[in-house]
């Protein structure tokens, strides 16, 4: 590969990355696309598959994409950050919670320990001296949660 193709490449990988960033999901969709048809590098393709579930829905394929990159280079901790981040858009908050805290232990980064305090966050029962696998307590939450009251 010459330098200047892998120059294009970089540009449209920051131009994604700065897409993300700013939320901007099917921008940063198609510079990586973009990107990765210039130049195939492994380190990217997490985030790709983050892009890939959040705009098309393919689940699947964001799976092996991100663990296909944490393959590639297991101690890059945004790889789990993205690994997280598609368990979420898939409905796994626990697989997305391990994700996020082995990222935590390769380093960690603001995004992760934000991420991390708002999904393990959880309010109390409703009814404190029930336990939290109470039926009651778990209708009660659910209602009032509904309701706007809690």
């Amino acid at each position: 590969m010459n330098p200047e193709t892998a120059k294009i490449a970089q540009k449209e990988f920051d131009r994604a990355q700065k897409e993300l960033d700013s939320n901007n999901v099917l921008a940063a969709l198609a510079c990586l696309e973009r990107a990765l048809s210039i130049w195939n590098d492994p380190l990217w393709h997490s985030r790709l598959g983050f892009c890939i579930a959040k705009q098309r829905g393919q689940l699947t394929q964001a799976f092996e994409l991100c663990r296909a990159a944490i393959e590639h280079n297991p101690d890059n901790q945004i790889h789990y950050l993205y690994l997280g981040k598609v368990h979420l858009i898939a409905g796994n908050q626990q697989e997305a919670l391990q994700a996020f805290r082995q990222g935590m232990k390769l380093g960690g980064s603001p995004q992760l320990e934000q991420i991390i305090a708002v999904i393990s966050t959880r309010k109390p029962p409703v009814i404190s001296f029930l336990s939290r696998d109470n039926l009651l307590n778990k209708f009660l939450g659910i209602i009032l949660a509904r309701l706007g009251l809690r």
